[in-house]
């Protein structure tokens, strides 16, 4: 069966942007493939800002995707920290990449490009990405158009390393899903907790619908016909429609009397009605946090069976394992 692996960071409150672009598709592929899947609580500490943060995010992250349909008998789900051999791979495999490959990094030219005064972490952030693939032997990973980079790289080093010590790494290959890989937010760009510009699937119905009504619209008035294709509140609204409702749905925007104001509240009801058996489960999930434990303790043991039998056969063909 074929393996796909992904993670997710956990740095806040889920968004629809997270939803539709990663955590829906890969519950669904938990019936249809062997599916890998961690909260990378290793790469947030990139932009750490404090141990109740992270210990929070965790949770609520882990909280996420159980409430939104993930079975820990049916994938292999952990916390990234959990599984420490994924960082003993990490030394290994930063000598099969020379540290002008790791300049070329987009995230790292961006945050030098920007001012910023990136960490060593920033800097070796694609070694830890190639580990977390790599020790899991994953045949496709999942990656935003943005994230596209990091695997090639992760490519690049499985290709270096097998070429001087054998087979060892299994080469992954990309699945980059055109139409979700990018969300709109409020504002039009690309939805992101960095931008501030997040619908976040599990706040409070008032701060839910602050957010839905804060959606960038054009000045077209009530007796005008409104470009689909280039609204915001179109676009997001779109993301809960089969085909046949969205043809409905636009004929609705290239017909005059549309109200903008109408069309969002519609929406955040459509949110709200999607969203409201998760929202239920959810909250059930964090009064009971020793369920959570022995759930994810599940995924932990699968994943540290499958990455000690990889570290296993690195270690003896780089003469550190003396067995």
């Amino acid at each position: 069966m074929k393996r796909i692996l992904t993670g997710l960071q956990p740095s806040g409150k889920l968004h629809l942007g997270n939803y539709f672009a990663v955590m829906k598709k890969m519950i669904s592929y938990q019936d249809h493939f062997d599916l890998f899947l961690f909260i990378a609580n290793l790469h947030s500490l990139t932009t750490f800002q404090s141990k109740e943060l992270q210990l929070d995010y965790t949770y609520d992250a882990v909280a996420d995707f159980y409430a939104l349909g993930l079975d820990a008998d049916k994938s292999t789900f952990w916390i990234q920290s959990d599984v420490p051999g994924v960082t003993e791979l990490t030394w290994y495999l930063s000598n099969s990449i020379t540290v002008n490959q790791l300049s070329l990094a987009h995230s790292y030219k961006d945050k030098v490009s920007r001012g910023f005064n990136p960490s060593g972490g920033l800097f070796f952030y694609p070694i830890l990405m190639a580990a977390d693939i790599l020790a899991f032997d994953s045949d496709v990973v999942p990656v935003g158009k943005d994230q596209k980079q990091h695997l090639e790289i992760t490519r690049d080093i499985a290709q270096k390393f097998n070429s001087e010590f054998g087979n060892i790494f299994k080469i992954p290959e990309p699945e980059i899903d055109e139409e979700t890989a990018i969300i709109p937010g409020v504002d039009g760009q690309k939805m992101s907790k960095s931008y501030r510009n997040t619908i976040n699937i599990f706040d409070s119905e008032k701060d839910l619908k602050k957010s839905v009504m804060s959606i960038v619209s054009d000045s077209a008035g009530i007796d005008e016909a409104k470009d689909p294709d280039k609204s915001v509140i179109h676009s997001i609204y779109s993301l809960f429609l089969n085909e046949s409702e969205k043809k409905i749905l636009r004929e609705r925007f290239l017909t005059p009397g549309l109200r903008y104001g109408d069309i969002k509240k519609e929406l955040f009801e459509l949110i709200l009605e999607h969203f409201s058996p998760y929202r239920k489960k959810r909250d059930e999930l964090l009064k009971n946090k020793d369920y959570i434990e022995s759930q994810l303790k599940k995924g932990k043991e699968k994943a540290e069976t499958v990455i000690q039998q990889k570290l296993s056969q690195v270690r003896k063909v780089l003469g550190i394992s003396r067995i």
